[in-house]
């Protein structure tokens, strides 16, 4: 008979790093922060078409009348550049929490940008 208990496998190891799949083992940061700099241009114009729907700038590109001064360009320009920014930080940043951190300021930039295009209206 005997004796010995069988050998029980040995647990799975704990993954740190969500972003990291822990079968490929790669970090999937950098294609999040390509991901969604690629898309950043075709959001802004399709919030500037639904800018442009509303019914004061219809009013205003049809007739000329309720017109505002323009869209808030420094705020607009600010918020890209920190996203441009942010995009190069995470790229350039070794896998971890601080790109983990560019990539998170990257899409708080790039959304505050669209919601100020998407609040002009």
């Amino acid at each position: 008979m005997n004796a010995t208990a069988p050998a029980t496998p040995p647990p799975a190891p704990v993954n740190p790093n969500p972003n990291v799949n822990a079968n490929s083992g790669r970090d999937r940061t950098r294609l999040w922060s390509v991901l969604s700099a690629a898309l950043f241009i075709p959001a802004a114009l399709a919030a500037g078409i639904l800018a442009l729907s509303s019914p004061a700038a219809s009013r205003c590109v049809t007739y000329g009348e309720q017109c505002t001064s323009g869209l808030p360009g420094s705020l607009f320009l600010w918020s890209v550049s920190v996203g441009v920014v942010a995009f190069a930080a995470a790229l350039a940043a070794p896998a971890g929490r601080l790109r983990q951190a560019a990539l998170a300021a990257q899409l708080l930039a790039e959304c505050t940008g669209l919601l100020v295009i998407l609040s002009y209206a």
